[in-house]
C-alpha cells in the first residue's frame, strides 16, 4: 500500500457487524460511507492527513444488510483527492440503491459534471479538514456550476468557522449540507457562537446537519451531548463503527423517529 510518511494508520473496519437492537425503518438510508480499496487499482493521494486500510464494496453491502439499510449514500474521501473513481466504480454496480458526493473544483467541464449526474452523484464536498480535500476558495464557483443539476455542496468543517463563514453559505444558490454534527467538539457547548450559527443555518430551511460521526466530537473529557437541539423531537443519534465511515443516521428525514 502507497504510504505518506506523515500520514497515520487508520484502525480497520468492523468485520463482523451486528443487527441493531431497534426497528430500522422502512427504505432506511445511510447517509456517509467511504468506499475504500482496491488500492492496487485506486492509489491513495500522496499529499494526505491518514493512511486507512481497505473497506470494499462488499464489506459495505454486507453492513448494509446486516443493520437493515437498504440505500446509502458514498461519500468522497479526501484520501483520493478529487479522484473519484473509487467511489464512481461502486455507484456503476448499485445504480438503484447508492448515490454519490464527489470532490471536484470549478475547472471541471461540463461533459463530466453532465456524466457524474447520470452515475448517480448529488453533491460536491469541500473538506477543510484533512489534506486532498477542495478547499472554500472554489466554493462559489463550483456552487455556480452544480445549480443546474439541483446538488448541494456538502463541508467537513469545524462548526466555530461558521460565523465568518454565515455570508458566503447563505448567498449560495444550491443546498448545504454540513458533516458530523458540525465536527465542533462537544466541550464548547450548544452555547458557542458556532453551533448557534449552525442552528440558524438550519432553520433557514437551505441547510441539512448529518447526526454522524458522534464520536468525533465527543472525544473530549466533560463533554456534553448537543445533537438534541439539531433535531428537536428524534431519537438521539448513535456513534458508527470507526474505520469504514458507517453513519448511523438520516439525511433530510421528512420526519422523527424513536429512539
Amino acid at each position: 500500500m502507497p504510504q505518506d510518511d506523515d500520514a497515520p494508520l487508520c484502525l480497520a473496519p468492523d468485520p463482523a457487524p451486528r443487527p441493531p437492537n431497534f426497528e430500522v425503518p422502512p427504505d432506511a438510508c445511510d447517509c456517509h460511507a467511504h468506499i475504500i480499496g482496491p488500492l492496487s487499482l485506486f492509489p491513495l493521494h500522496p499529499d494526505r492527513s491518514y493512511t486507512p486500510p481497505e473497506a470494499p464494496l462488499s464489506a459495505y453491502r454486507h453492513m448494509l444488510e446486516q443493520l437493515g439499510l437498504t440505500r446509502g449514500v458514498l461519500i468522497q474521501p479526501s484520501i483520493f483527492g478529487t479522484d473519484n473513481g473509487c467511489m464512481l466504480q461502486a455507484l456503476a454496480k448499485h445504480r438503484n440503491t447508492l448515490r454519490g458526493v464527489v470532490a471536484v473544483d470549478a475547472t471541471v467541464d461540463e461533459a463530466t459534471l453532465e456524466g457524474l449526474a447520470r452515475d448517480g452523484v448529488k453533491g460536491v464536498r469541500f473538506n477543510l479538514l484533512f489534506k486532498g480535500g477542495v478547499g472554500l476558495d472554489q466554493l462559489e464557483a463550483v456552487a455556480r456550476r452544480i445549480e443546474p443539476f439541483q446538488w448541494h455542496v456538502e463541508l467537513l468543517l469545524d462548526a466555530r468557522e461558521l460565523p465568518a463563514l454565515m455570508p458566503r453559505l447563505q448567498r449560495l444558490p444550491v443546498d448545504v449540507v454540513i458533516d458530523h454534527l458540525g465536527h465542533m467538539p462537544a466541550i464548547e457547548g450548544a452555547g458557542h457562537p458556532g453551533f448557534q450559527s449552525l442552528l440558524t443555518l438550519l432553520r433557514g430551511g437551505r441547510c441539512w446537519v448529518k447526526l454522524s460521526g458522534a464520536y468525533r466530537p465527543l472525544l473530549h473529557r466533560g463533554a456534553v451531548p448537543r445533537h438534541d437541539p439539531l433535531c428537536p423531537g428524534a431519537g438521539r443519534s448513535r456513534p458508527h463503527p470507526a474505520g469504514l465511515g458507517i453513519r448511523l443516521a438520516a439525511c433530510r428525514r421528512s420526519r422523527p423517529y424513536g429512539q
